[in-house]
């Protein structure tokens, strides 16, 4: 276990606040953050035994002013590479690996029902376009289509979009990112042509969501959903709609900052703090069933 006779809070704490005041998408929060970390390492709150016991308190403290749940100081057990952006990259690496590359589970249920688990990311597309789009090609021929998000917990904006040019007829305008840098802001749109077989728009579809949906797989579920394409089904989702970009500031510990924010086409406005609402609410562990319930109702009528 790393201890603070290791790594001294105060060069934490001050990388931590150059990387707020340089990047995080509301400067006018950084500023109030920084003030708020640099207070606590004064009255001695970070003066703790390990480099894990001080991520939980300078995480707590960065969220406490809006909430924002993509604002971490995050805990690395192995020793993170110091390129930006390199541990979350390693990390997500091996899950994708794991993970059949992020769709581990299509399955046919009764009454030409399709069940697509998205887990438990939305990887880089680079990596999983030929996964996401083998999965999503041998669902189209399903009569309705549940896609899972319950223990997806975010990933590529990319991604998203890739997802939702299967479950669509038309090029569609799906979200905006405003990024901080440049202050400019960059549409995100339904492909015109997929890779395999398209799902299609008018076929009944169902995302199931949990209280551990979170970022992308947030967006993916909220993006069909004010489409009109989707009926989302189970818990409020975890409520993070802003992209975040990943520093070492020591070797088992990642600042996270939010560069963006993202705005809907529809709602004119994101699941930030609140969550994607769902349209069936019910625990999680019971909403596949209601979802194939819908569906093969739907159908029959």
């Amino acid at each position: 276990m790393t201890t603070l006779t290791k790594l001294e809070p105060a060069p934490v704490i001050d990388e931590t606040a150059r990387l707020l005041t340089e990047h995080y998408v509301f400067p006018e929060v950084a500023e109030q953050l920084v003030g708020l970390l640099r207070r606590r390492l004064a009255e001695g709150a970070y003066d703790v035994e390990a480099a894990e016991e001080l991520a939980g308190l300078v995480t707590a403290d960065l969220q406490s002013v809006n909430g924002d749940r993509h604002l971490r100081l995050k805990h690395h057990v192995d020793p993170v590479p110091t390129k930006e952006g390199a541990a979350t990259l390693e990390s997500m690496r091996r899950d994708f690996d794991a993970s059949l590359g992020g769709a581990p589970r299509v399955q046919l249920l009764d009454g030409g029902v399709a069940v697509v688990e998205l887990a438990p990311m939305l990887f880089p597309l680079e990596w999983a376009a030929e996964p996401l789009g083998a999965a999503l090609t041998l669902a189209s021929r399903a009569q309705a289509l549940i896609v899972d998000l319950r223990a997806n917990r975010g990933g590529d904006p990319d991604a998203v979009a890739f997802v939702c040019s299967y479950l669509l007829d038309e090029r569609t305008h799906l979200n905006t990112m405003y990024w901080r840098r440049g202050e400019r802001s960059e549409q995100s749109w339904s492909l015109p042509h997929v890779p395999g077989a398209r799902f299609g728009g008018s076929k009944p579809l169902y995302v199931l969501s949990s209280t551990s949906t979170f970022s992308a797989a947030e967006e993916l579920a909220y993006d069909l959903q004010q489409l009109g394409r989707a009926v989302v089904v189970g818990e409020p989702s975890r409520g993070g709609a802003h992209p975040c970009q990943g520093w070492t500031v020591h070797p088992h510990l990642e600042a996270t900052v939010p560069v963006g924010r993202a705005v809907n086409p529809v709602s004119s406005t994101n699941w930030e703090g609140t969550g994607v609402q769902p349209d069936v609410p019910c625990a999680a562990t019971e909403a596949l069933d209601r979802a194939h319930a819908l569906a093969l109702a739907r159908l029959a009528a």
